[in-house]
């Protein structure tokens, strides 16, 4: 079989269980993918193709000893970069963390390992997972941006080096980059995946989440990362087929959507505003315009006040001690973060709860909220990564998001933003599954 890597890790890790083909198989495909395209693309910031290889060979050996094999078995996983794989440089994309190589896993990689798969490599972030852009490149139009913090994530799975990919999100690093790139992804509630291992600048918004190139992919890798104890879900994952849940097939009832421009509205673009409009009319009365009343009117800056208090907090110390090997752009937003008055901090965390239970009220009538993902196509060069005005409100209400690849503008992919309540990720795939068929029947 030719171009492996293009495989859904539905698929490969199928097809290395049936023997239709190895995971060295499989690893070969994407290790040349990589050697090919990471020139333009530039999404690694650690990719050790031999390495990669033995594992792949270990993977195989497992699998004729006729060992117990994981719902992953087999799969390359590209990990970004500020979150710890034992043995491989972890950098954090800075140089204050020069040369530092994890002694241990984070606990994402220890459960993504108890799963069966292979690390690939780390992947670009921006510097320490903040706004100062990376040297990777959107693999749809090397002019623009792939987004960040979770650039080479993105990139390297829409570029098919790996089927899937780790991300963080503490503004719209994960959301913001599927729309550029036109992947899926996945920032799930905060706290479902443990971020033991990883650096930390916002313990209230800080998020783990994933990229695929499709739900179902998703929908394993999440449950892969959340459970503790068995992978008897993902199991029945892969015994289940195309199916996936079963009652993704299986909605009684056509899904409502509640369309919200956000507080962001204003800084979307015509294009993007365009797109979304033409995906709600043709979702007709599935979709009904609301709008939530104050004070989430005032959430973005909710949002902003808490991540700088916070980031200020973890990241001071690399001001203070390090000033000199930051880029201009962080120094100067931890400079400006240190001015965060408490009072500003306090309030917007005590509205955290009274808007999130306005949300919840209204996902009573409703299976999800849909909006932009971003406020239009990446950017055309790279001095930003984009806005993530359209995704750190959810982030700051800690609510499950999904980014899925179904608009377009300026020949570009835009991700259609679905937003559920807390720990509600598996409803939120459902109604993602029946718009995902809806909008690519229309």
């Amino acid at each position: 079989m030719d171009d492996l890597n293009k495989l859904s890790a539905f698929d490969a890790v199928n097809g290395i269980r049936k023997k239709r083909f190895t995971s060295q198989q499989l690893m070969a495909d994407c290790i040349t993918r990589i050697e090919k395209r990471e020139p333009s693309v530039r999404a690694w910031a650690h990719f050790d193709p031999e390495h990669a290889m033995a594992e792949a060979k270990k993977a195989d050996k497992k699998q004729d000893n006729g060992e117990r094999l994981g719902p992953l078995h087999g799969i390359p996983v590209g990990i970004k970069d500020v979150i710890d794989a034992k043995g491989m440089p972890g950098e954090h994309g800075s140089p204050i963390f020069a040369n530092r190589v994890p002694e241990k896993d984070s606990e994402a990689v220890i459960q993504l390992k108890k799963a069966g798969a292979i690390i690939m490599g780390k992947t670009v972030t921006t510097e320490m997972a903040n706004l100062t852009p990376s040297k990777t490149r959107n693999p749809n139009d090397l002019k623009r941006s792939p987004g960040g913090s979770s650039s080479g994530s993105a990139a390297s799975v829409a570029d098919f080096h790996v089927p899937l990919a780790l991300g963080t999100q503490t503004g719209g690093s994960i959301i913001r980059p599927a729309s550029f790139n036109g992947v899926h992804g996945l920032k799930p509630t905060v706290g479902q995946i443990s971020r033991n291992g990883m650096l930390l600048q916002s313990h209230t918004l800080d998020t783990i989440g994933v990229y695929a190139r499709n739900l179902v992919d998703l929908a394993i890798i999440n449950n892969c990362l959340i459970d503790q104890t068995t992978d008897a879900m993902s199991e029945e994952i892969l015994e289940e087929g195309s199916k996936v849940f079963k009652n993704w097939a299986k909605t009684a009832e056509t899904p409502k959507f509640a369309f919200l421009e956000t507080p962001a509205w204003p800084e979307a673009d015509i294009g993007a505003k365009n797109a979304i409009e033409t995906a709600i009319t043709s979702l007709s009365s599935a979709c009904q315009r609301e709008r939530l009343p104050d004070p989430f009117s005032k959430i973005i800056d909710y949002h902003a006040a808490v991540f700088a208090a916070e980031n200020s907090h973890y990241y001071g110390p690399f001001l203070d001690n390090h000033s000199e090997l930051l880029s201009e752009k962080l120094r100067d937003r931890l400079i400006v973060s240190k001015t965060t008055l408490a009072s500003e901090y306090i309030a917007a965390q005590n509205a955290r709860d009274k808007i999130y239970h306005l949300l919840e009220a209204l996902l009573d009538d409703y299976d999800a909220v849909l909006c932009l993902a971003a406020t239009g196509a990446a950017p055309i060069g790279f001095e930003t990564t984009g806005s993530a005005i359209f995704n750190g409100l959810w982030t700051y209400l800690g609510v499950p998001c999904l980014s899925l690849p179904l608009l377009t503008t300026e020949k570009m992919p835009l991700g259609l933003q679905l937003v559920g309540k807390r720990g509600d990720e598996r409803k939120l795939f459902e109604t993602a599954n029946w718009i995902e068929n809806h909008l690519k029947a229309s």
